[in-house]
């Protein structure tokens, strides 16, 4: 336990925007609730080996974005829970950056770089730095030509795109 605390205060005591990166503008929370399915991602140790990931998200009592991110762990043959809460950070709503915590007072950057502006189908969600990169779909599926177009634009943000791990969905 003492070796990861220090992991925890790192990854989720950072609330900042990583050089070059701009989150979306005139964002629409509301538009963006329900649930996203993970396509991509970086590998981190918090969702290693996991499938059928999903992350739903809903508007609480106090205005607060709750979260609820779900995934599979075949080795272990059960599903992995984590819920969390969100809030804005400096309270602009029409910005597409949140900050997140999943472990009491420590927080992360949600950071959303990349929306489907028309219909909120597909997302490219970062972190505080560039170790930490989602590809989002309300689909389980995307098509190839969006994929590129995500991966195109997080590579351009210098995102080390060619370590992406492509999500299996069943």
């Amino acid at each position: 336990m003492k070796k990861l605390i220090p992991f925890l205060l790192i990854l989720f005591g950072c609330v900042k925007i990583p050089e070059g990166i701009k989150p979306v503008e005139n964002f629409e929370v509301e538009r963006y609730m329900g649930r996203w399915y993970e396509i991509a991602r970086l590998d981190h140790s918090f969702e290693r080996g996991l499938v059928n990931v999903s992350a739903e998200y809903s508007i609480g009592e106090k205005g607060e974005v709750k979260v609820l991110n779900r995934g599979f762990s075949k080795k272990e043959n059960k599903w992995k829970e984590a819920k969390g809460r969100a809030y804005f950070v400096d309270g602009k709503k029409e910005r597409g950056f949140l900050k997140v915590s999943f472990f009491g007072p420590f927080y992360g950057s949600y950071i959303i770089v990349e929306l489907d502006k028309e219909n909120y189908k597909y997302s490219l969600v970062c972190g505080p730095n560039r170790k930490y990169l989602w590809i989002l779909s309300r689909e389980k599926q995307l098509p190839e030509e969006v994929k590129e177009k995500l991966v195109e634009k997080a590579k351009s943000l210098g995102f080390e795109t060619e370590k992406l791990i492509w999500v299996e969905q069943e």
